[in-house]
């Protein structure tokens, strides 16, 4: 027995110490940016790893100045709820009918949906451009916010779809012989039951779009509209870079995408698991 207690104990604190090496590792590029934002230029440049001498906050002040902080914030959180929205809506409603109607056109469109995420984004980078600029929803953020919807909704049917089969059809079939349609049967019964699903996509899009960099670069030529990640770019200079600003910069950047998935993150694991699982 207490050979037993030793082995788990030893188990356990390997468990934790691996763990623990992980974690820094993750962490590691934001403990950097971290603390070198407080550092001088020449802080930085002298010892990269080294410890501010003394906490500077000018670094921020310069970032929030030429960022345009406020500005950026608003845009992204414009173009993050229309994206996010929309996904839910169109990606809810189209795996709940996939998920319930058996026919072939129905597994045609189902597995265009799972296929289409095999496809690469810089393999259609240039094509989605083009297709932009001809219906001239470029450099817009409610184009942007189009194309992250279009992007987004082949996952988020995938998972909507499995995990509408853990529903019972018998609460449909209640609810339509009481005289409800297919859309008060979808939004009084269906949708409030998809909530732990919903949440887990709807962090999901929300890290990926907060996060994304590529498409709003390609889409997006005017830098009242840029994003905050976007934006980062006008702290670098055609000669020299303020390595100190830059780093304060992604601190400012990487805070509410933190704050908003440490409130939230419970959800991901449970809804991913209902969605793979059941059906």
């Amino acid at each position: 027995m207490k050979q037993y207690r030793a082995n788990k104990l030893i188990r356990t604190l390997a468990i934790n110490i691996i763990l623990i090496i992980a974690a820094v590792l993750c962490l590691f590029p934001l403990i950097m940016a971290l603390m070198n934002s407080f550092k001088t230029n020449g802080e930085l440049l002298n010892n990269i790893m080294a410890f501010p001498h003394r906490l500077m906050l000018d670094n921020y002040y310069k970032s929030l100045d030429k960022m345009h902080y406020a500005r950026s914030f608003m845009n992204i959180l414009t173009i993050t709820v229309i994206s996010v929205g929309g996904i839910v809506l169109v990606s809810s409603m189209a795996g709940w009918k996939l998920s319930r109607t058996k026919t072939r056109l129905s597994g045609f469109f189902y597995g265009l949906f799972v296929f289409s995420m095999l496809i690469p984004f810089h393999s259609i980078m240039i094509p989605l451009f083009r297709i932009a600029n001809q219906f001239h929803i470029n450099n817009s953020l409610i184009g942007l916010a189009m194309i992250y919807i279009g992007l987004g909704v082949s996952m988020s049917i995938f998972l909507y779809s499995g995990f509408v089969k853990g529903i019972p059809k018998e609460l449909e079939d209640a609810a339509r012989m009481d005289g409800c349609g297919q859309f008060k049967i979808f939004f009084r019964v269906i949708f409030p039951l998809l909530r732990p699903i919903t949440m887990t996509i709807a962090i999901m899009n929300v890290l990926w779009i907060w996060n994304d960099f590529l498409l709003p670069l390609i889409m997006l030529q005017d830098t009242r509209k840029y994003t905050l990640l976007l934006s980062t770019n006008m702290l670098f200079g055609q000669y020299t870079n303020d390595w100190a600003a830059i780093s304060s910069a992604l601190v400012l950047v990487a805070i509410p995408v933190i704050i908003f998935y440490s409130l939230f993150q419970k959800y991901i694991l449970q809804g991913i698991t209902d969605g793979a699982v059941k059906g």
